[in-house]
C-alpha cells in the first residue's frame, strides 16, 4: 500500500496473531494496491474486471467509500480527479482495523497497529496505563519544525488516531470539488472509535480546510486538532479529553478567541 506498517503487542509471547495480521495486510495489498497493475482494484478501474468478479472485500470497501463520500459532502471520494478508481484513502484504515481485530481474537488485545502514522490502539498498554501517540508537527509558513517535534500527544485505548498533512508527501491531497491541491491546512489529526472511518474522514477534513472544524463538531464521537498553513492551530471542543494533562497547556484556547 505504499507505506510501512508496524505492531506493538504486549502481554503475549505467541506470534500467531501477528502472523495472521501480517498475512491479512499482504492480502489487502494484493487486492487493493493501486501500485500493482495486476491487483483486482487496478483491473476493475481499467474495466478489465467487473465488480462481481472481484474478491468480496472490494464491494465492501466501495460501499464504505460511498458512505463516507455522503458523510463528507463529497470531500472524500474513491474516484479523485485525474486518478481513476482509488479507494486507498479508506482501505488503509479499514485494513488496520481488521488487523487489530485479528490480534484481539488471537488473545493479544493489548496492541497498537500503525500504518504510515495512522494508528489503531487496542486495550491499554499496561493495566491503568493508556497508549500514547505523538503527532508530528508539520512544516508551515513559519518554517519546518525540528525533526521529532510534536504538535500534540494523544492518549487512550480502544481508539483510532489518524493524521493527514504535508509533513511526509507535500501537498498530495486534492479537493475533489476544485481538482486542485488542498493548501489551507498543514495537518489535521482526527480521533475517534474506528480507524476505518477516522482515516478517511481525516483525508476529507484536510480537503475541507477551515470548514473542517464545524463539520467535525457536528460528527458524533469525532474530535480534531489542526495546524493551518500559516502555523496557527485550532481544535474541536472535545479534543482536550484525548490529551494527557501535562500537554493540554499547549492546545489552542477553546472556544476560539
Amino acid at each position: 500500500m505504499g507505506t510501512v506498517f508496524s505492531f506493538d503487542v504486549r502481554g503475549t509471547d505467541d506470534p500467531e496473531g501477528v502472523g495472521r495480521a501480517v498475512a491479512w495486510l499482504h492480502h489487502v495489498d494484493a487486492v487493493f494496491s493501486t501500485y500493482r497493475d495486476d491487483s483486482p482494484v487496478s483491473r476493475l478501474g481499467r474495466g478489465e474486471l467487473g465488480l462481481a468478479d472481484c474478491p468480496a472485500e472490494v464491494a465492501e470497501v466501495l460501499d464504505l467509500c460511498a458512505r463516507v463520500e455522503r458523510d463528507t459532502g463529497g470531500y472524500f471520494t474513491a474516484r479523485p480527479p485525474g486518478a481513476g478508481l482509488d479507494p486507498s484513502g479508506l482501505v488503509k484504515g479499514w485494513a488496520i482495523e481488521r488487523a487489530s481485530g485479528l490480534l484481539t481474537a488471537a488473545g493479544a488485545p493489548r496492541h497498537t497497529v500503525n500504518g504510515g502514522g495512522d494508528v489503531r490502539l487496542g486495550a491499554e498498554a499496561e493495566p491503568g496505563r493508556p497508549w500514547r501517540v505523538g503527532v508530528a508537527a508539520p512544516p508551515t509558513a513559519a518554517g519546518r519544525p525540528a525533526r521529532g517535534a510534536l504538535a500534540t500527544v494523544v492518549a487512550g485505548s480502544d481508539l483510532a488516531v489518524a493524521t493527514s498533512g504535508t509533513a511526509e508527501r507535500g501537498h498530495h491531497i486534492v479537493d475533489p470539488h476544485t481538482g486542485r491541491p488542498a493548501t489551507a491546512l498543514a495537518s489535521v489529526t482526527l480521533v475517534g472509535p474506528r480507524l476505518t472511518t477516522v482515516d478517511a474522514y481525516a483525508t476529507a477534513a484536510f480537503a475541507m480546510g477551515e470548514a473542517a472544524r464545524d463539520w467535525v463538531e457536528d460528527m458524533d464521537d469525532l474530535e480534531a486538532l489542526a495546524v493551518t498553513a500559516a502555523g496557527e492551530t485550532w481544535r474541536t471542543s472535545g479534543f482536550h479529553r484525548h490529551v494527557p494533562p501535562e500537554f493540554r497547556g499547549f492546545l489552542p484556547a477553546w472556544p476560539p478567541r
